[in-house]
């Protein structure tokens, strides 16, 4: 297959046309077999996230309106079996995948949950009845332009108060327009048409959070899902809609969109002044040569990325020493300035839903110490309300390090200290999570972790087949694949 490598006068090219280029080139035949069985592991892993939500309020609630709506059958409700018009199962399914905050995470100049992105394949594959391979191929393109542009801005539109959201726009429409079968023209006027209305401000995860916090990205892969539709019909978009004229560079501040060049300008974010540029290589530079998904990972608690090194340290603490919340005099985290800013927000201290808990460290670090463990059910209405967690919570402490600072995003150091009432102190520190590339789930915990998750919908006999299922799914079509999934 072919590589892309950028050089300056590509620009004469747009950039929407270059993704599209290698997205309408690659073959399932181009795949390593090690990406295959990655895709498969992430397939895995989200569909576990599915189940798992089934029985939230926000997706029973979006189910509801979409049931009431109704439309042509076209694609399948995961595990509930409803059939709805592609684009309604778009939006439903990427909920149910996110509702947790238990699915992937990536985070490197921004953070992002890629297999979002993965029910833009599903919906459209039934639709057209596509096969799984077909799905594989649109799933590791979600994971390779959604991790580039993880590395695209410069610093990351999380620092620019916006919400990643504001990436997954442009990756949709290229996710359901490759099951789509579009022509690469086609495939510009999608990515163009979705990136003109989907910019998504930062408050969904900042302060009090709500339900939004896991909605506004399933809003932005329907809405993909919706752009490829158009521009089969011939719909027409903004080519140049990352780098024209009041385009997304443009407006996002450091480029300069008469010549179509870096304008690097110091600006103001949510952690101060620096200088806001573009890296358009990490985006298109070096396409087909290697694929992202390999350095993607997972979450071990359903919880804020950022909050996992802490968790188990203070998991490590207590269970190592054997402690008990009753010994707990102090809990100091020392965290860097990022996610000490995410995390220690004094909304966070009491929080009344389970959406602003979970990217609550002193939530999270309390219900760890109380209970030995964080799961789904550490988030439930009753654990909201146990005063053996709000006992220790105002006994945990954060301080920023500016040293740790500086080692994000390539490790995420955290430090914690506990002290006990009688005096003795105990120290952890990590640099990785569990699940991070350098330190992977292994099948085990994998399985583990769907188990935990699809135990309330399914017997054990099920869950196996379901495992079955998923890893040899290069074998049926799209149609097969979701029907089987039913509960």
């Amino acid at each position: 297959m072919t590589h892309w490598d950028f050089k300056e006068n590509e620009l004469e090219k747009s950039i929407a046309r270059q993704m599209a280029e290698f997205a309408v080139g690659l073959k399932y035949e181009d795949l390593p077999e090690e990406v295959i069985y990655e895709v498969k592991r992430y397939l895995y892993d989200s569909i576990g996230c599915a189940y798992g939500s089934m029985g939230t309020h926000d997706v029973k609630s979006m189910l509801e309106i979409y049931q009431e709506m109704g439309g042509v059958g076209e694609s399948t409700v995961l595990g509930f079996g409803d059939k709805m018009p592609a684009v309604s199962t778009a939006l439903v399914n990427s909920l149910m995948i996110r509702a947790l905050d238990f699915n992937d995470i990536y985070w490197k100049d921004d953070p992002s949950h890629p297999s979002d992105i993965m029910p833009a394949a599903f919906s459209m594959a039934e639709k057209v009845d596509a096969s799984m391979k077909d799905v594989i191929v649109a799933i590791v393109l979600a994971y390779e332009f959604e991790m580039r542009m993880c590395l695209f801005a410069k610093p990351g539109v999380r620092e620019r108060k916006w919400h990643h959201a504001t990436l997954t726009q442009f990756v949709s429409p290229i996710v359901a327009g490759k099951v789509l079968g579009l022509s690469v023209d086609e495939m510009v006027m999608a990515i163009g048409i979705n990136g003109c209305h989907n910019h998504t401000i930062g408050c969904p995860t900042a302060g009090k959070l709500t339900m939004m916090k896991n909605t506004v990205d399933p809003m932005a892969t329907q809405s993909g899902v919706f752009a490829a539709l158009l521009a089969q019909k011939g719909y027409s978009g903004t080519e140049k809609v990352f780098e024209g004229k009041e385009g997304f560079m443009d407006a996002f501040v450091g480029w300069n969109a008469k010549d179509e060049t870096m304008k690097p300008t110091d600006m103001e974010g949510r952690d101060g002044v620096s200088s806001w540029a573009w890296d358009v290589d990490a985006l298109v530079g070096g396409l087909g040569e290697s694929y992202k998904i390999l350095e993607c990972g997972m979450k071990a608690f359903p919880t804020e990325a950022l909050t996992h090194t802490h968790i188990s340290c203070a998991l490590n603490a207590m269970v190592n020493n054997d402690l008990d919340y009753t010994d707990i005099k102090e809990v100091k985290v020392t965290a860097f300035a990022q996610a000490y800013d995410i995390l220690f927000d004094p909304t966070k201290y009491r929080p009344e839903s389970r959406e602003t808990a979970d990217h609550s460290l002193p939530y999270c670090m309390a219900a760890a110490i109380v209970d030995k463990k964080i799961t789904t059910a550490s988030f439930s209405d009753e654990k909201l309300n146990d005063p053996r967690i709000f006992e220790v919570i105002d006994k945990i402490v954060g301080e920023p390090s500016l040293e740790f600072e500086a080692m994000f995003p390539a490790k995420q150091p955290s430090r914690v200290v506990v002290t006990t009432n009688d005096g003795r102190q105990f120290e952890e520190y990590m640099e990785y999570p569990k699940g991070d590339p350098r330190q992977p789930m292994t099948m085990d915990d994998l399985t583990n972790k769907f188990n935990g998750l699809a135990e309330a919908s399914l017997s054990a006999e099920r869950m196996q087949e379901v495992k079955d299922l998923i890893f040899a799914c290069e074998q049926v079509s799209a149609r097969d694949f979701m029907a089987k999934l039913v509960v």
